[in-house]
């Protein structure tokens, strides 16, 4: 399949940023080359950021394993519009810039919203299927969830409908056990 290098892309009346080709999950990578933050600025400002609902980190990758770029992009947003800027996570990224990086978010994220994918360890495991040995990745996940709510207070951690009633509800009650809102999103194709 042939990779592109669309370091942005709408969806409606918001905006997706793809600023990495990482990830240290089961993530579908299809950057051409990693961009660099003076690559992802420049896409940025050829566009009207005030004409959005939202922009958002996501993409192919994980947004935190390029976390200087992450940084660098966000604070030129806020320099430019005050449009809503959320990050969509798998909440690994202090494992991945090994270190507590959750106090950084304050200022540049309205939202973080972080896969939680499963309510277990085992099922975590099982569908993100994480890189770090010896960790439990789904522990970890919750402590940067809340620790990145101190900060971000629209912190909310998701899970996709198909993994069915029981397990929405046992996610739901992960959730309200670090006092963070789930949502639960539609499954598309």
């Amino acid at each position: 399949m042939q990779k592109a290098m669309n370091i942005s892309y709408e969806i409606g009346n918001k905006l997706y940023l793809n600023i990495t080709n990482k990830c240290p999950c089961n993530c579908p990578l299809w950057l051409e080359h990693q961009p660099t933050a003076e690559e992802v600025i420049a896409d940025l400002e050829k566009r009207d950021l005030d004409s959005y609902e939202e922009l958002i980190f996501c993409g192919y990758g994980e947004p935190t394993c390029e976390f200087e770029i992450l940084k660098q992009a966000a604070k030129y947003i806020r320099s430019v519009t005050k449009t809503p800027v959320r990050i969509n996570t798998n909440g690994l990224g202090n494992l991945i810039n090994k270190r507590d990086i959750a106090p950084e978010f304050e200022g540049l994220l309205d939202t973080v919203s972080i896969s939680l994918n499963a309510p277990d360890a085992q099922a975590y495991d099982a569908v993100t299927r994480p890189s770090f040995k010896g960790v439990n990745c789904f522990e970890e996940m919750l402590r940067f969830a809340a620790e990145v709510k101190k900060v971000v207070p629209n912190t909310v951690l998701t899970v996709v409908d198909v993994i069915g009633e029981e397990a929405i509800a046992k996610s739901q009650a992960v959730a309200d056990s670090v006092g963070i809102e789930l949502r639960v999103r539609t499954y598309e194709a």
